[in-house]
């Protein structure tokens, strides 16, 4: 009896994927462009170990790694940028054009060792991808579990579907992709100084400007309406996260997002994914211009700020209103404003929310202890809030449990209507 076997169809050992790559030059170096499916990743780039920090990158950090498999699995309309790996000879270029631009790129797996790429850029995002793999495999193996068992028809079909919703997620792993870009350079030591350059070159983005482009969190969609109170319309700095004594504005961008957060989950708080879900925009910016309301008819300092006149024009050495509340009151710290929208927060919660009059008048009696820095004869020092106050201050101590304790003080004072303030 003879058996025919085509040895074609059997699988020669592979230890390399083939991409179509555009082939550039840059600083000297070939660069190849390529785009990946998310899922090869793990398989051309190092995954990186937490644990271990490899000598040519810095250590990374596991839960952001884990955190961007996650906004992968989330967001339908992920966006992320090319990654950049170096190539110190192990990859293979076949031109099909003539001016040798394009190409089909054969590039050697991580797993290979010899020859295979290593990141510059993009380490975290390698790592995320490979645990999102691995809990999306580790599910599938749990489901297959435990429909192995008996179980009712109920049951079944919904581990049928969570199956199917799990397949679902790993074909997108395979169907999208990512750039990278390839950078050809076999010296080792100024591979290093690559890595070093991207580090020094790349400018993060600020937490204001994170608040006015992340429509993802309530508190930073809803900032273009709450900014134009007329409290903070003019005021508020699009750039910087710091208010230095020369910024002419009262607050940044990034501090009427946490103030938002201040007045709908307190001081010390986050706004809860369920929150974030069922909380409308509409809700948030009526709350917030509340409060803003609130704080700009109970404290003379801030009555005044809101009334400057911006079309003004302003000689060279003129302070702003904004300047001069750092200078001289407790308002012009965006600390205590946090603290002052958690006490709103904390008045208006519950089925017999204060009324906003009457929160009004209670900040009232606050103004004349606004003063900055604080004396020692301050309420801020001389009662249980003067542990939330280094002596000669001019803002709380913005520790979390120093901000939640000063919350509650202030709260408890309403709640026993001191004469004393």
């Amino acid at each position: 009896m003879s058996i025919d076997v085509n040895p074609l169809r059997l699988s020669k050992p592979q230890d390399s994927s083939t991409y179509l790559a555009m082939k550039t030059v840059q600083g000297g170096r070939a660069v190849y462009s390529i785009r990946v499916p998310l899922l090869d990743l793990p398989t051309i780039l190092p995954v990186p170990d937490p644990n271990n920090v490899d000598k040519d990158n810095r250590k990374v950090d596991r839960l952001h790694a884990k955190q961007f498999g996650e906004y992968l699995d989330s967001k339908q309309d992920w966006v992320a940028p090319a990654l950049l790996a170096r190539d110190s000879g192990g990859c293979s270029f076949e031109k099909v054009d003539e001016q040798g631009a394009v190409g089909y790129l054969a590039v050697p797996w991580a797993l290979g060792g010899i020859g295979s790429l290593r990141t510059i850029d993009g380490q975290h995002r390698v790592l995320g991808v490979s645990i999102e793999k691995q809990r999306i495999t580790d599910a599938i193996a749990a489901v297959d579990r435990e429909m192995a068992r008996r179980v009712s028809p109920e049951k079944e079909a919904k581990l049928k579907a969570e199956r199917e919703k799990l397949i679902g997620q790993m074909n997108r792993l395979k169907a999208e992709y990512v750039g990278l870009d390839i950078y050809v350079e076999l010296d080792p030591i100024k591979a290093q100084q690559m890595f070093v350059d991207v580090a020094d070159n790349a400018k993060g983005i600020s937490s204001a400007v994170r608040a006015r482009f992340d429509s993802y969190k309530v508190a930073n969609r809803t900032l273009s309406d709450v900014i134009d109170h007329p409290l903070l319309k003019g005021r508020v700095d699009a750039e910087q996260d710091r208010m230095t004594a020369k910024n002419p504005n009262l607050m940044g961008a990034k501090h009427v997002a946490d103030i938002t957060r201040a007045v709908i989950a307190g001081a010390g708080g986050r706004i809860s994914k369920k929150a974030e879900q069922t909380l409308t925009d509409g809700e948030v910016i009526e709350q917030v211009k509340d409060f803003l309301d609130v704080i700009s008819n109970a404290f003379v300092d801030l009555s005044a700020v809101t009334e400057e006149d911006l079309e003004k024009e302003r000689k060279a050495d003129e302070l702003t209103m904004a300047q001069q509340l750092r200078r001289t009151s407790l308002l012009g710290s965006v600390g205590m404003l946090r603290v002052l929208g958690g006490v709103f927060r904390e008045l208006r919660a519950g089925d017999n929310p204060v009324e906003l009059d009457d929160i009004t008048e209670f900040f009232k009696r606050l103004d004349p202890h606004m003063a900055a820095p604080v004396a020692e004869t301050s309420i801020w020092r001389t009662t249980e809030a003067s542990v939330d106050f280094e002596p000669n201050a001019a803002a709380p101590i913005m520790r979390t449990q120093n901000i939640v304790h000063l919350v509650r003080t202030i709260t408890n004072w309403y709640k026993k209507a001191p004469t004393t303030l």
